[in-house]
């Protein structure tokens, strides 16, 4: 029985994506975040259940950060440099998701080789991890939006099932680690057979997107023979720098992806401080995430229509002026709980939509590429994005105690000195409202999603007038 056609978007593009696409599409990003979030927990690890430095641990942390955004770069051309008549982005599923999978359980698996030994093979097994394994298969598979179909409205629900799958994968994990281990005796030995499960996950969701993927975009699902397939030369990296930056779309998107990371560890890192020390009771950080969940949920269940309906540009701009506005009446009501608990509702609404379309963006970013200067570059634009969000990921948490070490942050204090708060205002609330103004100026100058069609459809006249 032969498949309902999908017909076309509102652009006239056709849609060659169905429910079973999105969804395994999603299994690859449950894989990232899988890992991602054990990562995470790992400054707990160390410290509670091997027994080791804080400060050492935190400059290794430091370390195999910044060497990870740099390592986003490397793969991105190492993918675009594929030779032709290769597959370039769906091979890196397996490639880098099997080896991430068994590394879920050997970097917990810290032998007893003293201080030094221990931060050694910490430091080593957090590089393969997150700088090697980890990018080498997020770099193909935020790529492969790009090449999986043509339509702004795909590449937009692509970004929201993969954005919804990840931050529901990351956020039960989190939730089920401490008491899980805990029921299995909360030693080291629990959070290795705990690491064993997450690795076999991350293997089968790696295994499923693989599965599930292709680098066309055709709607009966079969596959072009890939030695059909347009390819690229390969650009000297300096000069494929250049272009990106010569890109103002591209460039767009880099600063308004740094900055809304930027915000969103600052909303993860900065709600401790505020209870403790605006409120007076620190547990109220948990009442704020248990009343962050729901504008969660409501924003990537409303972000496919509000696309639908706005369109990227629109449904961007929508939601950061929500946010502004309500960091506004956030400050004028600064030592309200209520008032500041309901105003994050909307500050955390307004960051969903973004998490769901910096792909969407990038790929026309991408589009554009090809336009002005005949190479698509997919996989090096990709990396330099991430880049950018992994550098603002690592500014918005260093950001609290920058400012807290600068007004001589002290914890044993009972009342924090008016210099303390001011700090805390500002990294909870006015840097956050300054960010949001100026991404919504940016994005407001993004008018790429109207220009777009006419784009390809010279981009096509030119490639059949050199045939």
């Amino acid at each position: 029985m032969s498949k309902k056609p999908l017909g076309k978007d509102k652009f006239g593009v056709q849609k060659v994506m169905r429910m079973k696409d999105y969804f395994g599409d999603a299994m690859g990003q449950f894989s990232l975040n899988a890992v991602s979030t054990m990562v995470g927990q790992l400054t707990y690890f160390y410290t509670d259940k091997v027994g080791m430095a804080a400060g050492a641990i935190a400059t290794m942390l430091i370390v195999c950060k910044i060497l990870d955004a740099f390592t986003d770069l490397i793969m991105g051309r190492i993918v675009d440099n594929t030779k032709p008549g290769k597959e370039r982005y769906r091979p890196w599923l397996i490639r880098a998701g099997i080896p991430a999978g068994i590394m879920m359980v050997l970097m917990f698996t810290v032998p007893d080789i003293g201080a030094t030994g221990q931060l050694i093979y910490a430091t080593v097994t957090n590089i393969l991890i997150t700088a090697v394994f980890y990018t080498a298969m997020a770099i193909p598979y935020t790529s492969l939006l790009t090449v999986r179909t043509n339509s702004q409205e795909e590449r937009a629900t692509m970004g929201t099932f993969r954005s919804a799958t990840g931050y529901i994968a990351g956020t039960i994990f989190a939730i089920g680690l401490i008491p899980i281990t805990n029921a299995m005796g909360g030693n080291q030995s629990a959070w290795i057979k705990f690491g064993f499960v997450m690795g076999i996950l991350v293997i089968l969701a790696a295994l499923i997107c693989y599965v599930t993927s292709r680098e066309t975009a055709t709607e009966s699902g079969t596959v072009v023979d890939i030695s059909e397939q347009e390819t690229e030369k390969a650009i000297p990296f300096k000069e494929a720098i250049g272009k990106l930056f010569h890109n103002k779309y591209w460039v767009i998107v880099l600063i308004v992806n740094l900055l809304s990371c930027i915000i969103y560890g600052l909303q993860s890192a900065s709600g401790t401080y505020y209870c403790k020390w605006i409120f007076g009771n620190d547990n109220l950080v948990g009442v704020m995430g248990t009343i962050g969940m729901i504008p969660t949920i409501l924003g990537f269940v409303l972000v496919g229509p509000m696309i639908k309906k706005l369109g990227v540009v629109k449904t961007l701009l929508v939601s950061f002026g929500i946010g502004i506005a309500a960091y506004v009446v956030m400050f004028f009501a600064r030592e309200n709980f209520m008032i500041y608990a309901i105003c994050g509702c909307f500050t955390t609404f307004s960051t969903i939509p973004m998490m769901c379309l910096v792909g969407t963006m990038t790929a026309m970013s991408i589009d554009y590429n090809e336009y002005k200067y005949g190479v698509r570059m997919v996989a090096t634009s990709q990396s330099a994005s991430s880049f950018g969000g992994k550098v603002g990921s690592g500014i918005g948490t260093s950001l609290i105690g920058w400012m807290l070490g600068a007004v001589g942050y002290n914890a044993s204090l009972a009342v924090a000195p008016a210099a303390t708060k001011m700090a805390i205002y500002g990294f909870s609330i006015i840097i956050p409202l300054v960010f949001f103004i100026i991404m919504f100026v940016l994005v407001s100058r993004f008018n790429l999603e109207r220009d777009l069609p006419a784009m390809r459809e010279e981009v096509a006249q030119r490639k059949a007038q050199n045939r």
